[in-house]
């Protein structure tokens, strides 16, 4: 859980500061703590027909419905803060803000199910353009078996997008809060392309070829790992959440997540051949710090990490370990040996 305690972290009294000095991760964990000490009912009934099984501050919150668990997420895509339409078309951007919440499914290890869409435009948008905007969101829902049931649409100065997006899961959900000390840390397949499409289309938009398309595509049109997520749940692992935010930044709350630390390698850490070819210098900083590639990090014990590793798709590899430390911390070992902390290079809404 992403819980602060008394109002404080880091020394910090969240009375005198603004969110931009807490960032996102502060706002968040004191945003759970006041949903979760104030809450007149807790989900604790274990007698009753819907219990509550992962509270607040994980992928998905759960509850369990007579033999089955059902999940519910929701992600808002807003303009000029995650998208332009100079990078992404209609049509991707439908698809991508429905990828995000499938890929919160995925992270629990469910199937995702039912959505509801809220779409908050300007008076001007032309009615093609939200033909196109379904057009996408409708392609990842016939492709991943979601249902678009529903939502509400209003006024906006700015297009925004929010989806809510159920899900089911037959069993126990993975959550942030179950790695354990002496863990592997491994991801499901390739980091760094989302990040180093965006930078493509923002640095060199008119670059072309198959690198260059396949860099532009895992940014507009990711795909959300649900079959991998099932192996996963299914074979016994317990701890998971997707790569949204940049792998370092990631772990990190993961780890924060489960009171332990964490140590990556860098030379690990999988990089396609293609991110390599746009950005050959910087491939190695975007695989750890570039966001929304939506693959799952996950940790397991070794025993159990040998046995489901080889179940995943190609590109799945370990990085790296959890260890004692303080909460969060996570360090990156370069190919020489020095270990360095892990910046805060990922995507915060509120970071300055």
């Amino acid at each position: 859980m992403l819980l602060l305690r008394g109002g404080w972290q880091g020394g910090y009294n969240f009375s005198v500061m603004r969110v931009k000095d807490v960032g996102e991760f502060g706002v968040i964990g004191l945003l759970n703590e006041m949903i979760v000490e104030q809450r007149a009912w807790r989900g604790a009934d274990e007698d009753s027909e819907c219990r509550l099984v992962v509270d607040t501050g994980d992928d998905a919150a759960a509850w369990r419905v007579g033999e089955a668990t059902e999940l519910l997420t929701t992600d808002t895509m807003v303009e000029g803060v995650h998208f332009t339409r100079k990078t992404t078309p209609w049509s991707d951007l439908g698809w991508k803000a429905l990828a995000a919440n499938i890929s919160d499914v995925a992270a629990m290890g469910g199937l995702p199910k039912y959505a509801v869409v809220t779409l908050g435009l300007p008076p001007e948008t032309e009615v093609e353009d939200i033909r196109e905007l379904y057009s996408g969101m409708l392609d990842i829902a016939n492709g991943y078996g979601v249902s678009l049931v529903g939502g509400d649409t209003v006024r906006s100065d700015a297009v925004f997008i929010t989806i809510g997006l159920t899900g089911v899961h037959q069993g126990q959900p993975m959550v942030r809060s179950a790695a354990q000390v002496g863990d592997e840390v491994a991801v499901t397949g390739p980091v760094g392309c989302s990040g180093g499409g965006l930078k493509l289309m923002l640095e060199g938009p008119s670059a072309s070829g198959e690198a260059a398309d396949y860099l532009r595509q895992r940014h507009r049109r990711p795909e959300p790992a649900v079959s991998e997520g099932r192996i996963l749940a299914d074979n016994g692992v317990c701890a998971a959440m997707d790569v949204s935010d940049g792998l370092a930044d990631d772990l990190s709350k993961l780890c924060y997540a489960s009171g332990l630390a964490a140590r990556i390698y860098a030379d690990k850490a999988p990089v396609h051949p293609f991110l390599k070819d746009i950005f050959p210098e910087e491939a190695a900083e975007l695989a750890l710090t570039g966001g929304e590639d939506y693959v799952l990090l996950f940790t397991a014990a070794p025993g159990l990490m040998r046995s489901v590793l080889p179940m995943l798709p190609g590109g799945a590899a370990v990085i790296g370990e959890t260890v004692a430390g303080e909460p969060g911390q996570v360090t990156v070992v370069d190919s020489t040996g020095v270990e360095t902390a892990a910046g805060r290079g990922g995507w915060d809404h509120f970071g300055g």
